[in-house]
């Protein structure tokens, strides 16, 4: 099938030369086209232009029997936003530690008693895989429908070897049944189960000696990641654990700094993690660990709104040159929403990005911390059609300022319309 967008309002980010990433003064370039049209053809962009060059294409497309036509006017068209940290996959809510963190109870504090992430994984433990799509479908059913088009999902809530391959498999599952550009991540380093309490060197041996083996036999993985941060594991712990997945060419993606400063950000680098995420605690040496890197620092907006923590430094980070990327770290205990716009909205609003640099943190850049970037992120020929079609608005500025709404029209994945 082929469709054909006419008379865009803005076609945004396109590229005729797709770079990787976009980093420091860059990411607030954006290459945009006024009063254009795109060309899809199965799922690929075959095609745009402004309309002044659009009689080229038309004669190859009369014959066309599966065609559809959209006329754009007054509306943008975009890259999908990719969402490149989610904890997805998970059983039930926690509404009631929402209401603890009301009464001053801290992140720690909950974890402590019981609460946050070994309460996800005690609901998990009791569903069944079935239960467990039919919820995650329903989310990434609705992240469709606010413009996300990629999105890569964590285990992390099954912290036993059975668990985390039931979370696993059922990313796997999502991966088969879902329009969404999938990436899985092994996060058996999540938090420490209740039976190993004051044995953690124990529960990372687990993680080393049998989960990321039996991960690998089944190829359940893209990534791996370490929660390396205050009260967690240690930067020594992600280091034998990431050593032990890269043995089986698993790349790292890492949780740091979000909680302290921990020395997750300088491991992340030293083992070449396609990404490390959260970075509240950020300061003049790790940006000197990660200038010049191949690793996307990614912040996660929406946990520190909901946990009312400190800001990543985003605009120190971009005027140092490192390019940031900004995701939205759905889950049940700390950032309840995978809605794209909304981070969009926070990245100008809290941490003072232009707009500009907003749509490339959550555009190329989260497709680079997916290892996407040279098939998602931009509109390039060749790359593929993930595309989403605005309500009619005056400008890119709209879309951070109104951030109550869903300013989506229509959505486009791999060629189809949705």
């Amino acid at each position: 099938m082929k469709i054909l967008i006419r008379n865009i309002g803005l076609l945004v980010n396109t590229e005729t030369v797709p770079v990787a990433f976009r980093a420091g003064r860059e990411m607030s370039t954006l290459h945009n086209i006024e009063n254009a049209w795109l060309l899809t053809d199965e799922d690929r962009i075959a095609g745009f232009g402004p309309m002044s060059t659009i009689e080229t294409i038309l004669p190859g497309l009369d014959e066309e029997d599966n065609f559809i036509e959209i006329d754009a006017t007054g509306r943008l068209v975009f890259p999908s936003f990719c969402d490149s940290h989610t904890h997805l996959v998970y059983a039930g809510s926690r509404e009631i530690e929402y209401v603890d963190k009301i009464k001053g109870l801290s992140y720690e504090e909950i974890f402590e008693r019981g609460g946050g992430i070994l309460n996800s994984a005690r609901l998990l433990h009791e569903a069944s895989e079935e239960e467990l799509v039919e919820q995650a479908l329903d989310r990434l059913n609705e992240m469709l429908m606010y413009g996300t088009g990629a999105v890569e999902i964590k285990s992390g809530y099954g912290l036993s070897t059975e668990d985390e391959l039931k979370m696993l498999r059922v990313i796997k599952k999502l991966k088969d049944i879902s329009p969404l550009s999938i990436k899985a991540t092994f996060l058996g380093a999540h938090a420490v189960p209740d039976e190993y309490k004051g044995r953690r060197q124990e529960y990372v041996n687990m993680i080393i000696n049998e989960m990321i083996p039996m991960v690998a036999a089944e190829e359940l993985a893209d990534y791996i990641d370490v929660f390396c941060d205050k009260g967690f594991f240690t930067p020594e712990d992600t280091d034998r654990i990431l050593m032990a997945g890269m043995k089986y060419g698993l790349r790292p993606k890492i949780h740091a700094n979000e909680l302290d400063y921990s020395g997750g950000i300088q491991v992340g680098v030293k083992y070449n993690a396609l990404s490390v995420d959260h970075l509240e605690f950020t300061g003049d040496e790790e940006i000197a660990a990660l200038k010049d890197t191949e690793t996307m620092p990614t912040i996660l907006p929406g946990a520190a709104f909901f946990l009312n923590m400190v800001h990543a430094p985003a605009r120190k980070m971009i005027e140092a040159g490192l390019p940031v990327a900004f995701a939205s770290d759905f889950n049940p205990g700390s950032s309840p929403s995978g809605n794209m716009q909304l981070i969009v909205s926070m990245a100008c609003i809290q941490y003072r990005l232009l707009p500009e640099e907003a749509i490339n943190a959550t555009t190329l850049n989260t497709a680079y911390a997916m290892g996407l970037s040279d098939e998602l992120g931009s509109v390039a020929v060749g790359k593929r059609a993930n595309l989403f079609i605005t309500i009619p608005v005056p400008n890119i500025e709209f879309i951070p300022y109104a951030f109550g709404s869903n300013k989506i029209e229509r959505v486009i994945l791999n060629g189809e319309l949705y």
